[in-house]
């Protein structure tokens, strides 16, 4: 990562202001999964990715989640919080 790149300046005041901010976290899951997809890796649950994106382009679009055709879109499993004892991600191996 570059800490200096315009991205990650931008998420970490965004992130300083609201520690809570769900747009903030589910932007850095995104590219910490994108950063994974470009480097040959697979996801485990490819699905939530797609939730994630779908919600980023919600909000770009000024859509609310309310609003019809939501239904089709399942909710996001809870975010986790980042701990000392949390599980590392469980990447599957390329040779």
């Amino acid at each position: 990562l570059n800490p200096k790149h315009s991205i990650m300046k931008e998420l970490k005041a965004k992130a300083a202001a609201d520690k809570g901010d769900k747009t903030v976290k589910d932007l850095v899951h995104l590219l910490f999964e994108t950063s994974l997809l470009t480097s040959g890796f697979s996801l485990e649950e490819p699905g939530t990715f797609a939730n994630r994106i779908h919600r980023m382009i919600k909000l770009g679009l000024s859509i609310e989640e309310d609003e019809e055709g939501d239904d089709a879109l399942e909710d996001l499993p809870p975010l986790e919080e980042s701990g000392e004892g949390a599980e590392g991600s469980k990447m599957e191996e390329v040779d």
